[in-house]
């Protein structure tokens, strides 16, 4: 995470599909910006925040941080809008949750 990013938000979304739906949108995003995934975790760096991506047995976690409010709402918006458009055959739950100071990357 770059040091001037100070505002974050989560959002855990269940599903049995993590896994698959975080490495879909760490390949869908890497022809644009800088990406990197595993198996369990990702990270998307667009040039107005960052996004880290862990997948559990049952929940994708999505971390958002971003260096105003602006690009934080842009960041949460763009992620939502790109999982619900891969999962529109699931019934995803994406509720984004503001958390004070930085957040442990994965």
């Amino acid at each position: 995470m770059r040091p001037a990013e100070a505002l974050h938000s989560v959002a855990r979304v269940t599903t049995p599909k993590a896994a698959i739906y975080m490495k879909q949108l760490c390949r869908h995003f890497s022809h644009k910006w800088p990406v990197g995934w595993t198996d369990a975790d990702g990270w998307i760096e667009p040039p107005y925040g960052r996004w880290d991506l862990l997948a559990e047995p049952d929940v994708l976690e999505l971390r958002a941080a971003a260096a105003d409010e602006e690009s934080l709402e842009r960041l949460e918006r763009v992620l939502a809008t790109h999982l619900e458009r891969f999962a529109f055959r699931d019934d995803l739950q994406i509720a984004w949750v503001r958390r004070p100071g930085p957040t442990a990357t994965v």
